[in-house]
């Protein structure tokens, strides 16, 4: 068999629109250098599509299929193992390559013998450069400097800066401690002398240890930036999710104990523990402040109002002029607001993109909630006409926060989020078409502007009103157009060209950027490094998923969880498992399962678990296999009404206490 230059190894997991461009992006540099790759994808049990996927589009990959998901390292390793390559190149599944990347990294490691492991010059989807390009090892002091801020308040100094090396030219060849496993490029030679990735690591800290074995091992890492890739989710993007601190300084308690302080492993554990706990509770508390921000504004807002509408209808209205008593005040109005602010969220007052007309029927309800119950409350009967003065101002106060908060933020006064973007597809007259079929069809709100040619000798089709110019005028085009993002057609364009106009506008304007891989039905992009990597798709969208479907779905779980509680002497004997049931019906009260749900197919990674999936139902007869089960889960999620929910929790209640 012909010798193999390099084996490239990908690991995915429900990631199938970026690891498509990725293989592209592969596929391209693979036919300009042309020295004998093997691609191989590890599939860690994806439910989203990658497998059948990689299987259409790109025959040539070798595919392993795992039936679980042993982690980053573990799939990692399956790969090298069967890998011919002279290197070996582990790449993340949401990374774009350049066309010279691969001759590039290969040529300076063959003039570079010692070198054990390459990374590259890494931008996020905003053509930023990304730190984690070139990394210290975490000793103690250098985690000490990072958990604690220390590293981020002072990037370029030698003593707090070593995590990320700020000190070193982010344009200049070093050699470095630490590379990223998003790209790093290995010398065979090297990893039979010091072994695979570690198995410990499930994910994160696997790179640093395998880099730290190379340096101990003789060899050296080299940072090169004259080889770029894009990679959408840098260490940033993950930063405030509480499982990302526990998983990665989790990491760095492993490294350090193997490596620096087996002997002192416990106390430094305890430190990295009490800063884990430190970090997270932060994350748990900022995310929760932004998340209640809104809802404690809108209620400080009614509540003022209050006040003064009750010191104005004493004085002017009120039949006996006294005052009301202080338990108005201090408990009637808060358990209004408490009722107004729960209609409003379940009418979607709090979606991203709310309606006036949403805000008042929402209010609207509360005011017939509050005034019906007053009147059984007689203590607490005070007033009809302050409840609905006091929904009429909760509807000013609401709208009018919003408003202004839109104003600041973008400029103009409105109730949703922003104008329709200003888009500009980069790219010849066919890809603008593709493009504007593709948003269409996402339901997109944009403006497309038209389309810029990637090329100077332009077809009579491509000269069209349509076309804004060319590249050479692409700054100008921004400008007099006010665009808000670019798309970029890959088709038409390069990867090493628009990762250059990237680089280059991003110092000069703050606009988006997306790209359309060749043949594909998504649009992918990143609005920076501090947002996680997203799509335009061609999919149809999921009812299951949509907030008010949602809202919806959880009222149906308290509702029938609190009924199966105070049912429970009569329903208790027909349940299989009975202890499991009432387990269950209090995990659904406390919002960490759900009755019924995907159990068999990938959904956001914060909805609840299910105990029941509408496959159950089908399931009486014959088992099914699991691509029916996530087939019919999929067209439950597609037409998800709460009516579903019901007619399977009646067909199977019995199974109810099921885990």
């Amino acid at each position: 068999m012909r010798p193999v230059k390099l084996s490239i190894i990908i690991v995915n997991y429900n990631v199938s629109y970026f690891l498509e461009q990725t293989l592209l992006s592969v596929r391209r540099a693979v036919e300009k250098w042309g020295a004998a790759t093997e691609v191989i994808v590890v599939d860690n049990n994806s439910v989203d599509g990658s497998v059948a996927m990689v299987r259409a589009r790109f025959p040539e990959v070798l595919l392993i299929e795992n039936t679980d998901n042993p982690g980053f390292s573990k799939a990692n390793n399956q790969a090298i193992r069967r890998a011919r390559g002279e290197y070996v190149l582990l790449l993340n599944p949401d990374t774009v390559v350049e066309e010279d990347t691969l001759q590039a990294c290969a040529n300076f490691m063959d003039q570079h013998p010692d070198g054990g492991a390459l990374g590259v010059k890494m931008l996020d989807g905003q053509g930023k450069f990304l730190p984690e390009s070139k990394r210290g090892l975490p000793t103690p002091w250098v985690a000490f400097y990072k958990i604690f801020g220390l590293a981020q308040l002072f990037p370029k100094s030698r003593l707090f800066g070593r995590y990320h090396l700020g000190f070193l030219d982010k344009d200049q060849t070093h050699e470095v401690e630490v590379l990223s496993g998003a790209f790093m490029w290995l010398r065979r030679k090297a990893i039979d002398q010091v072994g695979l990735l570690d198995e410990d690591y499930f994910m994160y800290g696997e790179d640093i240890d395998l880099s730290y074995r190379l340096t101990q091992g003789g060899w050296k890492n080299y940072y090169f930036p004259e080889a770029r890739i894009i990679h959408y989710k840098g260490e940033s993007t993950k930063r405030t999710s509480m499982n990302y601190v526990f998983v990665f300084y989790r990491a760095m308690v492993i490294f350090a104990g193997k490596h620096f302080a087996p002997g002192r492993a416990g106390a430094f554990s305890l430190l990295i523990n009490l800063a884990i706990w430190i970090r997270a509770g932060a994350a748990m508390v900022g995310r929760l402040l932004g998340q209640i921000a809104p809802v404690l504004l809108d209620a400080g807002l009614i509540y003022g109002g209050m006040y003064f509408l009750k010191n104005y209808w004493e004085a002017n209205h009120k039949y006996v002029p006294e005052p009301y008593p202080a338990t108005f005040m201090a408990l009637a109005v808060p358990a209004y607001i408490v009722v107004w602010l729960t209609a409003a969220y379940f009418s979607g007052a709090y979606d991203k993109a709310t309606r006036t007309s949403r805000i008042i029927w929402g209010i609207f309800v509360g005011t017939i909630l509050i005034s019906a119950i007053s009147n059984f409350l007689d203590a607490y009967r005070f007033s009809k006409a302050l409840i609905i003065l006091g929904g009429t101002w909760s509807v000013a106060a609401l709208v009018g926060r919003r408003i202004a908060v839109h104003f600041l933020q973008y400029g103009y006064l409105s109730l949703n989020e922003r104008r329709p973007k200003n888009i500009a597809v980069v790219g010849t007259a066919a890809g603008s078409r593709r493009v504007r079929q593709l948003l269409e069809a996402a339901g997109v709100s944009a403006r497309i502007i038209g389309h810029v040619n990637p090329a100077t000798d332009v077809s009579v089709e491509d000269s069209n009103d349509d076309s804004l110019g060319e590249l050479r005028q692409l700054e100008e085009i921004i400008r007099i157009y006010e665009l808000d993002e670019l798309i970029f057609c890959g088709k038409d364009l390069p990867a090493s060209k628009f990762i250059a106009l990237m680089v280059q506008l991003s110092q000069q304007s703050s606009i988006a950027y997306k790209i359309l891989p060749e043949d594909s039905e998504y649009i992918i992009g990143s609005s920076s490094k501090d947002a996680p990597g997203d799509y335009y798709a061609l999919n149809i969208g999921l009812s299951l998923y949509q907030p008010q479907q949602m809202r919806n779905k959880r009222l149906l779980d308290i509702l029938t969880s609190l009924g199966f509680l105070l049912g429970t002497p009569f329903f208790i004997w027909f349940e299989k498992r009975k202890a499991g049931f009432l387990r269950n019906c209090l995990r659904v009260l406390a919002g960490t399962r759900t009755w019924v749900g995907l159990r068999h197919s990938a959904g956001p990674q914060r909805t609840a678990k299910a105990i029941l999936s509408p496959a159950d139902v089908a399931e009486q007869g014959a088992p099914l296999t699991e691509s029916t089960r996530r087939r019919l889960e999929l067209l439950y999620a597609r037409n998800y009404v709460p009516a579903t929910d019901l007619s399977i929790l009646f067909r199977r209640f019995r199974w109810l206490g099921q885990e």
